[in-house]
């Protein structure tokens, strides 16, 4: 019997991905059409650039179709949605993402990350097939009372509007799979790092960078005086924050098993959660000393205060993504900062 051209992996679709050509969403499209889905990427540029899309080219060879629209306007969501009725599933990035700026701008927030995911579910809970994959957080476990964090840790009051958003995106999508014939996967990230081998692609913050590795490797470049490490007070190993590090391609092809197991119909239930992390907690010092050994650069660093909203420790227990869902990372925090080390260096060139 033919399988009409179909990779033994499964049914290939049309997939819609949100936030397309963010850091995060960049590497998924990749990923994705490494596995020969269709993709179109929605993006509106706020916090990327329309570059991405040649550098997405670069490696794969076939460049995705691409639509500049603002999700927050809900005729120009619809309007996608009339034009493309081939959709198989929608992986959902676009959101605004940092802590402290979410502190300080509370309903900017609020409009991008919870406006644009109603007027976005609005739209797929129309569709025949409503497969939708939700970038979520470990923002939403809050500081988990017990170390690694699992899927079954209780949802604690957020700390910042940006984990608050998270947590609400995930109750609006519970919500609505329960009425609706939508199905959902939400993946609940530690924190991503790093940039695809190619150095085609990675992070690009713009203005001063939110996150700890890209403002670790601008310092080293030289374009920034000096990293302020929040807190040496923590209970921590050595007093400083510890999170979990994942390499950004690993984390990507978690989403194209997620996309697999709905397309497939192999979920369990018509919502499921997943951690996805190393496993492993590193400290910021521990960070600094990775990073510092695989470029070969000494990082100028002082310790400051801690920065509100910021929780002490988070690493992810992986057993149920590595168990269930079939995905594990693979990449080092070496590895991890090697990349982003080449990205830096390569989009200062």
């Amino acid at each position: 019997m033919s399988n009409l051209g179909v990779p033994p992996s499964g049914v290939r679709g049309l997939i819609v991905v949100t936030g397309g050509l963010g850091f995060i969403g960049s590497h998924t499209v990749v990923e994705l059409q490494n596995e020969g889905f269709e993709v179109i990427a929605i993006d509106n540029l706020s916090n990327s650039s329309i570059e991405v899309l040649d550098g997405i080219e670069r490696i794969t060879g076939k460049k995705p179709n691409f639509e500049n629209i603002d999700l927050r306007d809900k005729t120009a969501v619809q309007n996608f949605f009339k034009k493309h009725t081939d959709i198989s599933g929608v992986i959902h990035f676009a959101a605004s993402k940092a802590v402290g700026e979410s502190v300080e701008n509370p309903l900017l927030y609020y409009e991008n990350n919870i406006n644009a995911l109603v007027y976005v579910l609005q739209e797929i809970t129309k569709l025949e097939k409503g497969n939708f994959i939700f970038s979520s957080s470990c923002t939403v476990y809050g500081q988990a009372e017990v170390m690694p964090i699992t899927e079954n840790a209780s949802v604690q009051p957020a700390l910042s509007p940006y984990g608050n958003t998270k947590q609400i995106g995930e109750e609006i999508i519970t919500d609505v799979a329960k009425v609706t014939n939508m199905n959902s996967i939400l993946l609940r990230y530690f924190n991503p790092i790093g940039a695809h081998e190619s150095a085609e692609i990675g992070e690009l913050p713009i203005g001063v960078p939110q996150n700890l590795v890209p403002f670790i490797t601008q310092t080293a470049f030289g374009l920034r005086k000096e990293l302020s490490v929040y807190g040496n007070d923590y209970p921590t190993s050595d007093g400083t924050a510890v999170r979990d590090y994942i390499h950004v391609v690993d984390l990507a092809k978690a989403h194209v098993i997620a996309m697999q197991r709905l397309l497939n119909k192999k979920n369990i239930e018509k919502i499921e959660t997943f951690n996805l992390g190393t496993g492993t907690g590193s400290s910021v010092l521990e960070v600094i000393t990775s990073f510092e050994k695989v470029s070969g650069q000494k990082l100028n660093y002082k310790i400051v205060g801690r920065r509100e909203g910021d929780i002490t420790e988070a690493y992810a227990n992986t057993d149920k993504a590595n168990t269930v869902l079939g995905w594990k990372a693979e990449l080092s925090l070496d590895e991890s900062l090697a990349s982003a080390w080449k990205w830096e260096q390569k989009i200062r060139s």
